[in-house]
């Protein structure tokens, strides 16, 4: 059995040279592929020329992101049963995200999803709105990226003091705001693509190299993941194959396994650099065919962390993970290091954070169009801004969302990126998905209704999150245990933030008057159902 002492991270030259090119060979392809554009549609959406197995490749690395192979694989690797339910929670809201959400959204849309919120609306206060919640949970998305890639780089250089890891945030908030500037959608998906192949392909190769040690016997490796975790002498310690052994401890905390599990499910499909992915191939025989590819890719990645979960709890062993800079998040290249040595973490480590980049750039792209698209064009300039000038928005939106995105990665360092990634979740499935289903499968629903929707699910979510133990009070909230200002008692708010969604999508409905608002509720629903029209502009 491999044993790493917890002061051995590798060679910090040989990581941060294999780090390094990585970092300038993903560069070089954004130059390569991207040319200077002024059309909005290069910059958002590429041209919207990728086919769907391309498409599917960019969507699997999109939704791979830091916290699915860093933080889900550490949280099994921690938790055992209870960090596998982030897995199972990731997959299967990808497949209601792709069947239920993202192809009549991408018929309907153009560019973003208030397009679709937007569609048979008062154009200004959805548009508003929906840009509103599309920059907060861009933001609550990117704290977990940049918390990794802190993290990440840290455990690199064996950098243990917070203040280098802010320097090492910021570096990677300048590497993000560059890809974007320099790339647009078109370059960072091709950076997607690579990033998703080379992903799989790793976890693959150290899942073949976990199982090889156990003669590729599951149950051989799950019982010595487990005997690793207990203390031999007492019998003590975390029982890594008991379920409910994180969220069983009391009614509270059963509360909170249910409201994790809604985020993790509902959450993807209403987060808008997910859904923003399948305006980028031209039909939507190819959007399904992104669905397709999708789902394989991402069901065969989630199996893999299961082994590397178990894996890192074996041969790496839970104290030396805990002690490594970045904790739980330096399960996986702590296990590359054991298990091919230094090249190897190196390798893996920089495929790693080519996700992180790849995933930041996507956001970015995300925030900056909502605001540029929704906000300049369709709000400040009644729809009818230069091309040009609203993509030169997009740019210094950009920077100013790069900006943002270090200073909150920095608060954030240190927190595990797959519980970060449920608060962003449970942000999304609150103030986005109750008016996209709405909008898209109720005539009935009207401009008020989207309004109070998105308003009450991103307040709720943003408010019990604040005043929740995953900020303060408790031993592993993001401000200690010092400090103490919370009163709602679960780590996630979704089972509360969405129902009242609903709530005030439904009350705003049927408390306004109809005024014209159903207008054009046939022919959305023609356009969602079958993509006639899809990507044409219409304001009203």
């Amino acid at each position: 059995m491999i044993r790493l002492e917890t002061a051995a991270y590798g060679n910090p030259l040989i990581n941060i040279g294999v780090f390094a090119l990585f970092v300038a060979a993903t560069l070089g392809v954004v130059i390569v592929v991207s040319r200077q554009k002024s059309k909005a549609s290069d910059f958002y959406t590429g041209g919207a020329k990728f086919s769907g197995r391309q498409n599917g490749l960019a969507i699997t690395g999109d939704y791979l992101s830091a916290a699915a192979f860093l933080g889900v694989t550490g949280a099994i690797a921690i938790y055992g049963y209870d960090g596998l339910l982030y897995s199972v929670g990731f997959f299967v809201a990808l497949l209601l995200a792709l069947y239920l959400v993202a192809e009549p959204m991408r018929n309907t849309g153009k560019y973003t999803m208030a397009d679709v919120l937007s569609f048979r609306m008062n154009q200004k206060p959805v548009r508003t709105a929906a840009a509103t919640s599309t920059l907060v949970i861009s933001f609550v998305y990117l704290l977990a990226q940049m918390a990794g890639a802190g993290g990440l780089v840290a455990l690199l250089l064996g950098v243990s003091d917070r203040s280098m890891q802010g320097v090492v945030i910021g570096l990677v908030g300048v590497l993000m705001i560059v890809y974007v500037l320099i790339g647009g959608m078109k370059g960072t998906t091709w950076v997607q693509m690579i990033k998703a192949v080379l992903l799989v392909t790793g976890a693959a190769v150290m899942t073949f190299l976990v199982l090889m040690g156990d003669g590729f016997n599951l149950d051989a490796l799950a019982l010595a993941a487990q005997q690793a975790a207990l203390d031999p002498a007492t019998g003590t310690g975390k029982d890594l194959l008991e379920p409910m052994g994180r969220y069983g401890a009391s009614e509270f905390t059963k509360l909170s396994f249910l409201s994790l599990s809604l985020a993790l499910i509902a959450g993807p499909s209403g987060l808008p650099h997910v859904l923003m992915r399948f305006y980028t191939v031209p039909t939507a025989r190819e959007a399904r065919r992104s669905a397709v590819w999708a789902i394989i890719l991402v069901g065969i990645f989630f199996l893999f962390t299961l082994v590397l979960g178990l894996g890192a709890a074996k041969l790496v062993g839970q104290q030396a993970i805990l002690a490594a800079p970045g904790g739980a998040n330096s399960a996986a290249p702590l296990l590359a290091l054991g298990l091919g040595g230094e090249v190897f973490m190196g390798v893996i480590s920089g495929v790693a954070f080519a996700t992180i980049l790849a995933v930041v750039a996507g956001l970015t792209i995300t925030a900056s169009a909502s605001f540029a698209h929704d906000v300049y064009n369709s709000i400040l300039k009644d729809g009818k801004a230069d091309p040009a000038q609203e993509v030169r928005v997009a740019r210094i939106t950009s920077v100013v969302v790069g900006v943002l995105a270090i200073l909150g990665g920095i608060a954030a360092n240190g927190q595990n990126i797959a519980f970060l990634i449920s608060l962003a979740f449970a942000v999304a499935a609150s103030a986005n998905l109750p008016s996209i289903l709405y909008t898209l499968y109720w005539r009935r629903f009207t401009t008020r209704g989207s309004v109070w929707s998105i308003y009450t699910g991103l307040v709720s979510a943003t408010l019990l999150i604040v005043f929740s133990p995953a900020i303060s009070g408790s031993p592993g909230s993001m401000l200690g245990e010092g400090i103490d200002f919370s009163w709602f008692p679960l780590d996630n708010p979704a089972l509360v933030s969405v129902p009242l969604a609903f709530l005030a999508g439904f009350l705003g409905t049927v408390t306004s008057s109809r005024r014209g608002d159903e207008e054009f509720a046939i022919e959305m629903e023609v356009r969602s159902m079958t993509g006639a029209g899809a990507g044409e502009a219409i304001v009203h």
